[in-house]
This record gives C-alpha cells, structure tokens and sequence, in this order.
C-alpha cells in the first residue's frame, strides 16, 4: 500500500493551504478539461443538476490521466473529485452518499445540515462499520460494503482501498472527506454543537445564496446581516479548528477570504483560473 497522500484537498490542508476547488457539471469533456486545471479539487455538483450516478462514472473515467501516473509514479489523481449530492441533511438519504462513494469520489458535500443527528449521519453516511471497540469507532460507519469500482478507479487492492477510505481528519490516514453546507440560521445556533459533539468533519462549505435567502436578503452576499452571519460561521469553525470553505471565490474577494481564514475556496470553472494564481500568490505559494 502506497503511503502517498491520494486526496489532493487534504495534502493542502495538511500543508497548511488554502484548497481551490469548483462546481463542475457532471459531464464527460467538461471533467476531462478540469483535470488539466490548476484546481486541487472539483465538486460535481449533483443538488441542482441532475442526480446522475452512471455520469458521474463515466466523468470520474475521463479524468484518469495514464501519462500522468506514469510519469509520477502515484496514482493519486492530479485534480481530487468530490460530489455534492442532493439530499438535504435533514432528508438523511445515505444511500447517496453511498453511491457517489462507490464510483471512486474523494469527498462527499452534503447541503443544509442544521442538527448534531444531521451532521452525524453525514459523517457516519462516508465510514465503513468498525468492530465493536475498535479504535476511532464513532460515528458508527453506515455505509454499504460495495467497494470493488472505487478500488479499481483508486488504483488500489480492496484490502488497501478499505484502509485508506475513511475519514479525515478523524483518520489522519483517511482520504474521504466530509463536507457540510452551512446555510441557515438553524445551523449557525447549533454549530458549536456540531463542531464539538461530531468528528469527522473535514469543511464546512457556507453556502451562501441560501443564507442569505434565509436571512431575507437573496443573494445580497455584502448585506451586513450575511455578513455577520458569515462570520459567526467563520469564528465558530476557527475556534474548532475545522476548515471553512466559501463558494463564491473571485478576484474581487478572494484576497479578503484568504485574510478572513477561508481555506476551502471555490470559484467558476474554466474561466477563473487567473483566481486560482492570485490566491496561490496570496497564500504564498
């Protein structure tokens, strides 16, 4: 088994680094063009867009480089997928979670989570049952033995693709990340809850449009009670050292998020790498 760090995401966060990341539509050409991006993950977003497991395969697929893995020797992939699936946190469908896991993602995004259950499910949706006992037991995993794509797509046996899918940084070995979409006012009062009450939380990814939907401001994203509200999201993560991660990243804000402590940061696709190489440079790498 390869000790190489696989999960792109969690190698800049180990680091140090702010992660930049988009939204990508689950399509075939669009995932071949991203792989070659200066991305360290992309997002298939699957809330909006259509639920499309058999697509997502066949993307995953075409963002397979052999020339790449030849030349570097790993077969850790050179921009990390992710998934955000549909179901709202308080819908608990872990079956989805499931699927996207099965076809070889590196993370799952999981939007509206509100309550400590919901984020403990969410968490608990990405792990694989333990032994009774066993170390790093809680969140009880949930989640179907059905392992044999993504161990193939991974570039591993089963035995070490059992290893490595866990969750970071609960497992520090873990490559499977968990994020939770902070996006209402319910959320923001019970985070600290959420934050101290579950591990495995990778990010929490503030999202934005339905914050601020919420507050009654729809997409008013410089309102002082979205951005009140944004900071209270902010300052809660911080002081539990969990990664906060904004959607909206552009050139215009991207200087101040970075400032703010954002490390998860997503920006339109294709057309925004220029944000990307401004915000390395702002991050000084």
């Amino acid at each position: 088994m390869t000790d190489t760090r696989l999960n792109g995401v969690i190698r800049a966060f180990e680091a140090g680094k702010p992660a930049f990341t988009c939204f990508s539509k689950v399509d075939k050409l669009t995932a071949q063009e991203l792989t070659d991006a200066p991305y360290d993950g992309i997002v298939f977003e699957m809330e909006h867009n259509p639920y499309d497991v058999a697509g997502l395969g066949d993307a995953l697929q075409y963002m397979l480089n052999r020339k790449t893995i030849a030349e570097t020797g790993s077969v850790a992939p050179s921009v990390t997928p992710l998934a955000r699936i549909p179901a709202n946190g308080v819908e608990m469908n872990q079956f989805q979670a499931k699927q996207v896991l099965d076809r070889g993602v590196y993370g799952v995004i999981t939007p509206h989570v509100a309550t400590v259950e919901q984020a403990w499910n969410a968490v608990a949706s990405c792990r694989y049952a333990k032994p009774t006992g066993a170390a790093l037991y809680e969140p009880k995993g949930v989640r179907g033995d059905g392992p044999a794509t993504a161990a193939r797509y991974w570039g591993l046996s089963q035995p070490d693709y059992y290893a490595k899918a866990d969750v970071w940084p609960l497992a520090p070995h873990g490559e499977l990340l968990v994020g939770l979409m902070i996006e209402s006012p319910e959320a923001i009062d019970n985070l600290d809850d959420i934050l101290a009450d579950v591990p495995g939380i990778g990010f929490c990814l503030i999202g934005e449009g339905d914050l601020s939907q919420a507050l009654g401001y729809a997409r008013q994203y410089e309102h002082p009670e979205v951005l009140d509200a944004m900071r209270k999201i902010v300052e809660t993560c911080h002081k539990h050292k969990v990664v906060v991660g904004n959607p909206h990243t552009n050139a215009k804000n991207v200087e101040r998020l970075i400032d703010e402590g954002y490390r998860f940061l997503m920006s339109a696709p294709t057309r925004s790498y220029g944000v990307v190489g401004q915000g390395r440079e702002l991050a000084g790498y």
